[in-house]
């Protein structure tokens, strides 16, 4: 008898909470989307799953087209040293991520001007 009070106990329990889960829930995606934090996030995710274009990643490590790769990284160092420093994981990031899309840059040149 008590076995079965505690498990009708826990089913209406069960019942409860995901009833109480789905309306917060809810709630949520309609704050949301009154804010426009949804709108937002979607757009961060956007920009995020962008590779960067080689004139931004030039710019962020300030080397012309015709630097050589060795000032690249040089380059790189400095400005990757410096925001560890100052505690900028963003730009460290946005340093990191500029010198990985010159570094395709690079190789693809290297790879033409061996085949060539």
């Amino acid at each position: 008898m008590a076995a079965k009070i505690l498990a009708n106990l826990i089913v209406m329990g069960s019942g409860i909470v995901a009833r109480a889960f789905v309306q917060a829930y809810r709630q949520a995606l309609t704050n949301a989307s009154k804010t426009g934090v949804a709108h937002e996030a979607v757009q961060n995710i956007k920009r995020g799953s962008k590779v960067m274009a080689e004139p931004e990643a030039r710019q962020i490590l300030g080397v012309a087209e015709n630097s050589s790769w060795e000032e690249v990284v040089k380059k790189y160092d400095s400005l990757f040293e410096r925001n560890a420093q100052n505690g900028s994981f963003y730009l460290q990031s946005k340093v990191h991520r500029a010198k990985e899309c010159l570094e395709v840059v690079y190789l693809k040149r290297a790879e033409e001007n061996n085949g060539a």
